[in-house]
């Protein structure tokens, strides 16, 4: 059973729009949802119309507007996204020394702009960046020749061109560029489409592997920067890392910290680690993918001692990369955690994986790859609008030398506030980056 909503009033800026909207069905949408749909979807936004006391609120769902919204891309194109970094970034399995990601710009017929973002970690992400480059580029080639569709549809076609984890970068860019051209469209910020649970979020910060000097400094600067939780790359030597530790602990006294691994550890040498950091008193708030991502039975093994032995979280990262992970995740009770990463499994995966992660009491987290404020802006609204993240990762655009995003959401330290502006409320100089 379901009960209708009808439209009511409209702002009158928004007026033009839905008048040139009706005279063409291919950018129509109905203004017409289910209550019951859009509150079971955990998507419902309200769209207040601020400049007329009188008017009534307007309620939309993200999930609706799938099947209700109607898509008709007049250009799409990708372009290289190369960024500096103001150091190198050392992780278990890689290092990296500038972003090579893609950039992506989609617009509308009805003259709504969206931008998207690839984001490429050599080892971890299943693209480097002439490949994303390719399958992104015939993505736009599919968007700018095929007909009018609905949100879902196009989404689903696109999953049809870039599918799984092997092209899930590009997806995730091109997911981006579309809803947040929609949003444009619809004139609502993307934290509320997603929505609407709060227009902030709180992030860690990374340390990536260092000397223990080179910890240290960092850890004094982000304490005075007033981050109160560090997130520690690990994973490469164990001894080292507990240096590492013990040198951020001195210059940082007070943070939380969460350990990431990157699947650097064995399952005997994540429980060494933990049993070492307890007996200095130190105990991380999270351990993230301790062990290679196809060993269940090491993650498992892990988890349970993490939980039952010191309190303490594992979470799934690169063993998360699909839907099907997360329920051998689920009916294994392999750990307590999921990270979500847009990057690993795109936009409509991330949201399938959050409802079922979300069903079966798991915690939640969501982190990036090292991408600019373009996708952590998207990945950024989607985690406030929705209020469901125990654990808050990102924070790479702090870590870059130089910012290609003109205006976007506002940092003060390790928060991010996100405006009313519609859509991701940034964008590119898409002639600098030809």
């Amino acid at each position: 059973m379901s009960q209708t909503l009808s439209c009511r009033r409209l702002h009158p800026m928004d007026s033009t729009l839905m008048k040139s909207m009706s005279h063409n069905p291919k950018k129509s949408y109905s203004t017409a949802f289910t209550r019951h749909f859009a509150k079971k979807s955990g998507f419902l936004i309200k769209i207040m119309a601020s400049a007329t006391p009188t008017a009534a609120a307007i309620t939309f769902g993200f999930k609706n507007l799938l099947e209700t919204f109607t898509v008709d891309v007049h250009r799409a194109e990708n372009r290289p996204l190369n960024v500096p970094l103001i150091a190198p970034f050392t992780i278990a399995t890689s290092r990296l020394d500038k972003v090579e990601n893609v950039a992506i710009r989609v617009e509308l017929s009805n003259g709504a702009v969206g931008w998207g973002e690839a984001p490429i970690l050599p080892f971890v992400t299943a693209e480097d960046q002439t490949t994303a480059m390719v399958k992104a580029s015939e993505a736009c080639a599919f968007l700018r020749k095929c007909p009018a569709l609905t949100l879902g549809s196009m989404l689903g076609e696109i999953a049809g061109i870039l599918p799984g984890h092997q092209f899930a970068s590009a997806r995730a860019g091109i997911e981006m560029a579309i809803i947040d051209a929609v949003a444009n469209s619809i004139r609502v910020p993307l934290w509320r489409l997603f929505g609407g649970a709060s227009n902030t979020i709180t992030t860690d910060i990374t340390i990536p592997i260092v000397s223990p000097a080179e910890a240290a400094e960092l850890a004094s600067k982000y304490y005075k920067e007033g981050f109160k939780t560090l997130k520690l790359k690990v994973g490469k030597n164990l001894n080292a890392d507990i240096e590492v530790l013990q040198a951020i602990r001195v210059a940082h006294p007070k943070c939380q910290f969460i350990l990431d691994a990157n699947e650097g550890y064995n399952s005997e040498e994540a429980v060494d680690v933990l049993e070492k950091l307890h007996d200095m008193g130190l105990t991380p708030v999270l351990f993230e993918q301790p062990v290679h991502r196809d060993d269940w039975d090491g993650l498992r093994y892990v988890g349970n001692i993490a939980r039952e032995r010191y309190g303490v979280s594992v979470a799934a990262d690169e063993s998360c990369r699909s839907i099907i992970d997360v329920y051998k995740i689920v009916e294994g009770n392999v750990l307590d955690v999921i990270n979500i990463k847009l990057a690993k499994v795109g936009v409509m995966g991330a949201l399938e994986i959050i409802e079922k992660a979300k069903a079966a009491g798991l915690d939640l987290m969501i982190g990036g790859m090292v991408e600019t404020r373009l996708a952590m802006g998207f990945a950024g609204q989607l985690a406030a609008g929705l209020g469901c993240f125990k654990f808050i990762d990102l924070d790479t655009p702090l870590l870059l030398s130089d910012d290609p995003v003109l205006e976007g959401y506002e940092v003060s330290g390790a928060t991010y506030k996100f405006t009313n502006a519609r859509g991701h409320g940034g964008f590119l100089h898409w002639d600098n980056l030809a």
